[in-house]
This record gives structure tokens, sequence and C-alpha cells, in this order.
């Protein structure tokens, strides 16, 4: 049987402040290749570059990465502010659209990070900008040094910041074999009010919103708010979800 291919979207970056760019963190190929056992392929997340209907018929399943740029307010009906930039509307346009096909035709998608957050807003949704500015809430951003910087050690940027709490019996629960797991934290956007069909399945102590399907969709159509694709070849909560993931991906493969 021919290897699944699942499309990665990519982010805009400028090398030396000249060069536009698309990127991937190697980390989101490596758990697609290695865990999910399939052929990574990084798609433009540039509308005019990535014809949606032409990508969904080359790819099997989706996964939307994180990425540093928030997805753009005006896009939940707010406006923005310099405080919460870098936004990347290129890609705001590609994936929210790719959301909605991929739900509509079964094609299974993963979202992570950035890429819960833009499930929730192609279903009506609303995002805070700063989670950590609500009060009760804890800091969900990356480790930094007592100077500002950002931690240097990957161990600790990555390391399990706090619980989430799944819905007992629910579709991640049952994935991972339990109720409650811990996870990583590096994203200062969250999910403020829940879209149309976005069904709630994790909360962080917090009352954050950490995990989401997508309701009555024919295929995978999962979001995490945590980096999942940090360590999956050793981690067995994200490793059950890129497993569960390429499965659905072969499955539908097969049906094609």
């Amino acid at each position: 049987m021919k290897r699944p291919v699942i499309g990665v979207i990519g982010n805009s970056y400028r090398i030396e402040n000249r060069f536009s760019v698309q990127m991937v963190g190697e980390a989101n190929l490596r758990a697609v290749a290695e865990v999910a056992n399939a052929l990574p392929l990084m798609f433009a997340g540039i509308p005019e570059v990535s014809d949606i209907s032409a990508l969904l018929g080359v790819v099997d399943g989706i996964v939307l990465t994180g990425a540093r740029a928030n997805v753009h307010p005006t896009r939940f009906g707010v406006e923005p502010h310099v405080r919460h930039e870098p936004y990347d509307n290129a890609r705001d346009a590609v994936a929210l659209a790719l959301c909605e096909a991929c739900v509509d035709l079964g094609v299974p998608i993963f979202g992570i990070c950035r890429g819960l957050q833009e499930m929730n807003v192609a279903f009506g949704g609303s995002l805070h900008p700063e989670i950590r500015e609500i009060p009760g809430r804890i800091n969900h951003r990356m480790p930094r040094l007592d100077s500002g910087e950002i931690h240097p050690d990957p161990a600790v940027v990555f390391a399990d910041r706090h619980r989430v709490h799944l819905t007992p019996d629910g579709i991640f629960a049952r994935l991972i074999g339990r109720d409650t797991i811990a996870v990583n934290s590096l994203h200062g956007q969250g999910i403020d009010h829940p879209g149309r069909r976005v069904v709630i399945e994790g909360i962080a102590d917090d009352g954050t919103i950490e995990a989401i399907r997508i309701a009555d969709a024919p295929g995978f159509a999962l979001g995490v708010q945590w980096h999942a694709e940090y360590d999956p070849q050793l981690n067995p909560i994200n490793r059950a979800l890129f497993q569960a993931f390429g499965a659905a991906v072969v499955a539908h493969q097969n049906s094609n």
C-alpha cells in the first residue's frame, strides 16, 4: 500500500529581514513520519500558492501546526492591537478555509496550538489574545529567564506545565486511556467563545480550553492547545494522538 501523505501547513517568516520564506518546525515533520507513519508534505500558507481543492486531491490528511503569529482578530470581529502582533493573514486565509473543507469532505485534520485556535475561528468562535490576563488564569506562555529571554533548554520549555481534565468517555479520554493528563504550555492566545460545532473535551485547571473536536465531523477533526508534536516518540499521550491521526489518515486513504 502506498504510504499516506499528510500536508503540514507552512508559516510566513522573513530571513535576514529580506527574504520571505515558508517554514515548518522539524518536530511536526518527524511526528508525522515517525509516529503517524505517513509522508509529511509541507504546503504554503499562502492562498495564492496553495489551491485547497488541488491540495486535498493530493494529501490524505492535514496538520495545522503551532506558530509564532496570532490569528488576526478581525477574523472573529475584534480590533487588532500592536501588542498582539505578529499576525499571518495569509496563513489565516488558507487554514480557516481548510478547516471547513476538511470537515466537509471527511479529510482527517489535526490542529495543534494555533491550529486548535484556527479550528475554533473557522466555525465561528472567538479567541482571547492573552489568556493570562483573564482573572484566575495562569501564564500559559513558554518559560523565560529572569532576563526576559526565552529559556534556552527545550526540555524546560516543553516540560509539562499543568493538568488537563478530559471529558470522561470522550474521544480524547478513550484515545489516551485516562481522564486527566499533564501537558506543556507555549501559548498566549486561546479560545474565548467556542464556535458552532466545537465540542470542548479538555480543560486546564484554570479553565483554559485545551482539547476540542468538531461535532458530527465524518473524519478525524481534533485540536489540542498544547504542542503534541514535541515528543510523541516518547510521550504516551502525544503518541496516542498521532497514532490515532495516522490510523484515520490510512482509513481515509483506503476509502478513496
